[in-house]
């Protein structure tokens, strides 16, 4: 859920949001279950170009050791690399 509203925002937006930044936060699941959530940006080569966006998530637990992680590459013109 919370990678398909980052896919939405725009490239500049990300990229002031989170190129070289880590944001962190807890949800709480439809079960009840609190989980940690980490939204990270990174340059995918070179500084200024794409941007690589990874969500994770754990239970704090031992997936914290092998969070659940999926993630998208956002050029600067606005489209998904390798899709």
């Amino acid at each position: 859920m919370r990678l398909e509203a980052l896919r939405a925002v725009s490239y500049s937006e990300l990229v002031d949001r989170l190129a070289g930044r880590v944001e962190t936060d807890g949800v709480v699941g439809p079960s009840g279950a609190r989980y940690q959530l980490e939204v990270q940006g990174l340059w995918d080569r070179d500084v200024g170009e794409s941007l690589r966006v990874i969500v994770s998530v754990d239970d704090g637990g031992v997936r914290a050791f092998a969070p659940v992680s999926d993630d998208f590459i956002v050029a600067r013109d606005g489209s998904f690399v390798g899709e």
